[in-house]
């Protein structure tokens, strides 16, 4: 009789099988196919002849997997001789590797994308064919751009000091990614990154976990069952998730009491701020824009400016948002859209709808561009019904 086969053990034990194999003396690139081989046996297998220790197993499959791999190649015949035989079987080492392989996959000589593409799968254990439908993009793609950025860090060290920043950099990029597919890559992302707050004491690590509850909190009340969007005053917030929102509290006031600020806590505690007030109107916007006040100080980012003057315009009135807004280049991405919820605020509905109809022209996904072309249309027909 068969049993479905775990796939989130095997995602949290990929990691640590990849960092044996390195240890031992594999290059990365190899050692990365190599366990993703021994995933693919796992999945055939353990349905009908489950292992006792799953972890054993896995670094025993992937190390035979690595071995017949550097035989069949002329080319390595060195590599051969520094492998060897295959260790005798044993207990595997308690060495962790997680946090070094989460640096490795997120080097700085990367690019971003290949860096998440990377990090999801030597760290998360996703098939090439999972993070290709995830980018919505053909698997041999996905494939070649892997296989670089294999190529591109195998020749750093696993002991090599890295930073914690770009790790949260690259993770934060997969939350944001969402759902695409069969891979649900925010779910995956919260994975990953109590994961690395499992390894790594940081108060940034459990900001951005904090962050990442708080906003998939909120994930079932974004959109309508046709796809559309749902801004934020008009979401009903009894469906958010109150168990994922109680967490990402704990968290982020575990995490400030460190008094070690970063952006990750700073974006954190503003969401924290959302999902505490029962509606848009009730909600702290002074405190909120002090928040963000903070996240300018940390990050001075023309995005985290453009989102203040949101908060300015609920805590102050439209005007004082709409002079915060005039400070920042019109180009930067969503300003005609703040710009055009702003005006409608003041009661100025020809230019708030001239605004929405120039933000869906520049709206990256079609759900934003939708919503925006639906706001534009219905403040020109409240002009002409007046």
């Amino acid at each position: 009789m068969s049993s479905p086969v775990d796939e989130a053990l095997l995602r949290t034990l990929t990691p640590r099988v990849l960092g044996v194999l390195v240890r031992r003396g594999a290059e990365f690139a190899a050692a990365e196919d190599a366990v993703q081989d021994a995933l693919v046996e796992a999945l055939r297998t353990w349905p009908t002849e489950p292992p006792r220790d799953p972890q054993a197993w896995l670094v025993t499959v992937a190390w035979r997997r690595f071995v017949d791999a550097t035989r069949s190649e002329a080319a390595r015949r060195r590599r051969e001789e520094r492998v060897k035989d295959e260790p005798a079987p044993g207990p595997v080492p308690g060495t962790d590797d997680t946090l070094q392989l989460y640096f490795r996959c997120a080097h700085p000589s990367l690019t971003p994308s290949s860096a998440v593409a990377l990090t999801l799968r030597a760290v998360g254990g996703l098939t090439t064919r999972q993070v290709a439908a995830a980018y919505l993009v053909p698997e041999a793609t996905m494939a070649q751009r892997i296989s670089r950025a294999k190529r591109t860090v195998s020749a750093v060290p696993l002991d090599q000091p890295c930073d914690v920043a770009t790790v949260l950099r690259v993770l934060y990029l997969v939350f944001n990614e969402g759902y695409s597919g069969d891979v649900d890559l925010a779910a995956e992302a919260i994975r990953l990154t109590r994961q690395l707050a499992a390894v790594v004491d940081h108060p940034e690590v459990a900001g951005l976990l904090a962050l990442m509850l708080l906003h998939h909190a909120r994930r079932a009340a974004r959109t309508t069952p046709d796809g559309a969007l749902v801004p934020l005053a008009e979401q009903d917030r009894s469906r958010w998730d109150t168990t994922a929102i109680t967490e990402g509290v704990a968290v982020l006031q575990a995490a400030l009491a460190r008094d070690r600020l970063g952006e990750y806590q700073a974006q954190a505690a503003i969401a924290a701020l959302h999902a505490d007030a029962p509606s848009t109107a009730a909600t702290d916007w002074v405190q909120v824009v002090e928040w963000y006040d903070e996240l300018v100080r940390l990050t001075d980012s023309p995005v985290v400016r453009l989102n203040r003057a949101v908060a300015v315009g609920e805590a102050d009135g439209p005007r004082a948002g709409l002079a915060a807004l005039a400070a920042l280049d019109p180009a930067l991405p969503r300003h005609a859209a703040v710009a055009a919820y702003l005006h409608e605020r003041d009661g100025d509905l020809a230019t708030a709808a001239r605004l929405y109809a120039e933000a869906a022209t520049r709206a990256p996904h079609l759900a934003e561009r939708d919503h925006l072309t639906r706001q534009a249309a219905r403040l020109n027909t409240a002009r002409e019904a007046r």
